[in-house]
């Protein structure tokens, strides 16, 4: 199914937990870099990026969360979706292969 949202709203928020798809366990993110990147569905341009907002005990525990800013959400209705990129603090970059759909509604208002 995926992420429902409303046109304009700035609340919403994402959270996600990484976990190895060998073992199951969860992702010590910390000292990583970690962002979700947005794009409308079968496009190639990103409209926005949104940096992790996690607590370092989050991280411990492979979590994250992306918070929707003022403005992000002044799109059109219709299908998009996300991915997540983590860079460790040693500069290794892997991004998630399971790509977040999202569909976005109009606001009543």
């Amino acid at each position: 199914m995926g992420i429902s949202l409303v046109q304009g709203d700035t609340g919403p928020q994402i959270k996600a937990t990484i976990t190895r798809s060998d073992t199951g366990a969860v992702e010590d993110l910390t000292g990583a870099t970690i962002k979700l990147h947005f794009r409308k569905k079968d496009t190639t341009t990103v409209l926005f990026t949104m940096d992790n907002q996690a607590s370092d005990e989050d991280l411990d525990d492979g979590v994250c969360i992306f918070i929707f800013a003022s403005g992000q959400l002044d799109i059109d209705a219709g299908y998009y979706e996300g991915e997540i990129e983590v860079v460790s603090s040693g500069g290794t970059r892997e991004t998630v292969y399971e790509i977040i759909d999202f569909y976005v509604r109009e606001d009543f208002a």
